[in-house]
């Protein structure tokens, strides 16, 4: 079994869309431009999207640019792989490396920019990046054990996940700022945080339902002995 060709499972809601894009896309792009320049870019949209979250104690107009930062980020981090495909010229081992570390410290310096935000406190953002680290794992494990990589669940995937937060960017811009804390369970929490609860509570729930749902399948492929 080599994981590092896993097939790649992808049936979000923008699947086929996306890809057509991409390929478009990559098909126009100069020839001095490859993956690696890809997956750079998108790296820097990360930081781009981190940084207007922490700009955004001087004005929530860095919101946009937040935004911004995620849309920079899907055109280098989506692309970097289909280039790659459309060119023929994949490197699975060292792709599947790369990527997912970038991925990974995407999701860090995203998550610990919201959390410095005015917005949502940084014990939630941590909580999704928890939600969001699980599932990574959990996508990694079946790699390895069934050879492919689902990277969309439930109809969602990264994609799907950028153009939520992008959303809850412009809500954050258009609410009032200042708005009374929220009370659960005795915890203080800001009134932005419900909806940042709300992605991790999805995150989570998605984790733990295909954890359960693969669980059975592992008991038939794996029975105990007797």
């Amino acid at each position: 079994m080599d994981n590092k060709d896993a097939v790649r499972i992808q049936t979000s809601i923008l699947s086929r869309m996306e890809r057509r894009v991409l390929v478009w896309i990559a098909k126009r792009l100069p020839k001095l431009m490859n993956s690696d320049h890809l997956t750079g870019i998108g790296l820097i949209g990360a930081f781009i999207a981190g940084g207007g979250y922490v700009l955004s104690n001087w004005g929530k107009e860095f919101l946009w640019l937040s935004s911004f930062g995620f849309i920079v980020n899907w055109f280098g981090d989506s692309l970097d792989g289909t280039l790659a495909r459309v060119r023929k010229k994949q490197r699975p081992i060292y792709g599947f490396y790369l990527d997912h570390n970038v991925d990974a410290i995407t999701a860090l310096v995203i998550s610990v920019g919201a959390g410095i935000s005015p917005f949502i406190s940084f014990s939630v953002a941590m909580l999704i990046l928890v939600g969001y680290f699980l599932l990574c794992i959990f996508t990694y494990i079946n790699a390895y054990l069934k050879n492919t990589l689902k990277i969309s669940y439930s109809g969602f995937g990264p994609t799907e996940l950028r153009l939520i937060i992008i959303l809850i960017n412009s809500l954050f811009f258009f609410l009032p700022t200042k708005n009374p804390p929220v009370v659960i369970l005795g915890i203080t929490l800001k009134f932005f945080d419900l909806f940042a609860l709300g992605v991790a509570l999805v995150l989570m729930v998605l984790y733990f339902y295909y954890f359960f749902a693969e669980k059975k399948e592992y008991e038939k492929t794996d029975p105990p002995l007797t």
